[in-house]
C-alpha cells in the first residue's frame, strides 16, 4: 500500500485483512471461470445471458474486494473503525439475478 499514514497496524489484522482480500479474489475467479467455461461449452446466445453477467461479477468482486483491502488498511493504520461495504450485498444480488435468469432459461427450453 502507498499510503504511508498513521502507523504500522498489528500484523494479525494486516494479514486477516489480507487474506479476506485473498477470499474475495477466489470469488471473482470462481464467478469469471464459471462463466468462462459456460460459455465455452454451451456456445449459445442463452449461455451468454447468464455467461456475461457471471464474468462482470467477478470483475466487480474483483476491484472491489482490492477497493476494500485499501479502505481496511488505511482505517487500521489510522485507528479508525473499519469502513461499511456492500460487496456482500452486490454479491448476493448478482448470484440472485443471475440465478433467476438461469431458472427462467431453463423453464422456457424445458421439453414439453
Amino acid at each position: 500500500m502507498s499510503d504511508d499514514a498513521g502507523t504500522e497496524p498489528d500484523a494479525r489484522f494486516s494479514f486477516a485483512n489480507e487474506r479476506t482480500l485473498l477470499a474475495w479474489n477466489r470469488t471473482a475467479l470462481a464467478m469469471i471461470v464459471a462463466g468462462v467455461g459456460l460459455a465455452g461449452v454451451f456456445r449459445t446466445v442463452d449461455a451468454s445471458i447468464v455467461a456475461i453477467p457471471l464474468v462482470a461479477l467477478g470483475a466487480v468482486l474483483a476491484l472491489g474486494g482490492y477497493r476494500r483491502w485499501q479502505d481496511a488498511e488505511r482505517a487500521l493504520r489510522l485507528g479508525e473503525p473499519l469502513p461499511a461495504t456492500n460487496l456482500p450485498m452486490i454479491l448476493a444480488f448478482g448470484v440472485l439475478v443471475i440465478s433467476a435468469t438461469a431458472v427462467v432459461l431453463i423453464f422456457v427450453h424445458w421439453p414439453s
